[in-house]
């Protein structure tokens, strides 16, 4: 995808560009570094260790690919000694406590990673000389979410019930602090994402439904469904991570233009309940059934969607692939992983389709 337009990845604006990312370890940074490596970006990752194993990172050999320095986005004079050496074109910051159940479990660990390491991250970064773009990756539960069954836009208050999801509404308060006290005079476009459930090949991460589905179906027993009802905005890790994409070559070219917050989510026919993902994950699998849990469980919204109208006007950004291809992709990246095959090279030529697709 060459000079496509604002819509579009730009492999010439790519090639060659220094991306410092955090979090590369994780599922979605692991499939970002990836696409970034293919694209012939020179990337450094500043990442913990992967939480699960196996983890993407591991199995797709992601460490071959790029400088992976594993530390703490809490320790602010290291993650700024790593930026500065380093001295990006482009910030990703995607490191973070990822899940809501968790938090539960660990609020105060939950708040120090996402919203005292996001201010390290900002602060340390002012300082870099050639920065120019900078995207903070929080998540479409910053929202306030009052239980209305509309699809959140970038204006509607930041809230959050549980630790996880309050924690990224404070990130977005602070991504928006260092903005106006200190990036916009630097002319570096600095930016937050909001994306709906990113789901994937790749992924292992405790208390996820595709990754509960999966192993249920590879040991042949039930899928435990915790809630059935909940109306989730699904979407394959490609579809937001195209448009981080997109938005950190604009952000690049017209810093503060973009410098706003922004939601990568699917369109609205693709926001279905739980069931709907269960049902279709074991019919495309062959076999498998799933039953409720009736134990009892944290809160979690019921109801959650984004509006994405503004990236489509603005970016010209649009999802690629809808839900039912998303399913097959998964399903089909799980059956080469269990026979063995090469999953870097697997991976990358998922990434290669969708880039086609894109075209179409």
């Amino acid at each position: 995808m060459e000079n496509l337009g604002l819509g579009f990845v730009d492999e010439k604006f790519w090639d060659g560009r220094r991306v410092f990312l955090t979090g590369h370890t994780g599922f979605k940074g692991s499939w970002l570094s990836l696409w970034l490596s293919s694209l012939g970006a020179i990337v450094k990752g500043y990442s913990l260790y992967p939480l699960t194993s196996p983890s993407l990172f591991e199995e797709a050999k992601i460490n071959t690919l790029m400088d992976s320095e594993i530390n703490d986005i809490r320790n602010l004079s290291k993650i700024k000694k790593s930026l500065l050496d380093f001295n990006p074109d482009i910030l990703i910051h995607m490191a973070a406590q990822p899940l809501v159940r968790y938090s539960y479990e660990a609020p105060i660990e939950t708040i120090e990673v996402n919203v005292l390491g996001t201010a390290n991250i900002l602060e340390a970064a002012r300082n870099c000389n050639n920065l120019r773009s900078v995207i903070n990756v929080t998540t479409d539960k910053c929202y306030e979410n009052k239980g209305d069954k509309i699809g959140f836009n970038e204006n509607d208050p930041m809230g959050g019930y549980d630790p996880y999801s309050s924690s990224k509404g404070c990130a977005e308060l602070i991504t928006a602090a260092y903005r106006q006290s200190f990036y916009q005079d630097k002319k570096i476009g600095l930016a937050s994402v909001r994306a709906g459930n990113v789901i994937g090949g790749g992924d292992w991460a405790k208390d996820r439904l595709i990754p509960d589905i999966l192993k249920s179906l590879k040991d042949n027993k039930p899928v435990i469904v915790r809630n059935p009802k909940s109306i989730r905005p699904w979407q394959h890790v490609l579809e937001p991570l195209s448009g981080y994409l997109v938005l950190a070559q604009n952000l690049y070219k017209n810093p503060n233009l973009y410098a706003e917050g922004w939601n990568f989510g699917p369109y609205d026919s693709d926001a279905k309940p739980v069931t709907w993902i269960v049902d279709n994950m074991i019919e495309k699998w062959g076999s498998g059934h799933w039953q409720i849990d009736n134990g009892s469980n944290p809160h979690e919204a019921n109801y959650l969607k984004l509006d994405i109208t503004k990236a489509n006007q603005k970016l010209n950004w649009s999802p690629v692939w809808d839900l039912d291809k998303t399913l097959n992709s998964i399903i089909d990246w799980q059956k080469h992983y269990i026979g063995g095959a090469n999953m870097q090279d697997f991976s990358v030529s998922q990434i290669e389709l969708y880039k086609r697709d894109a075209l179409s």
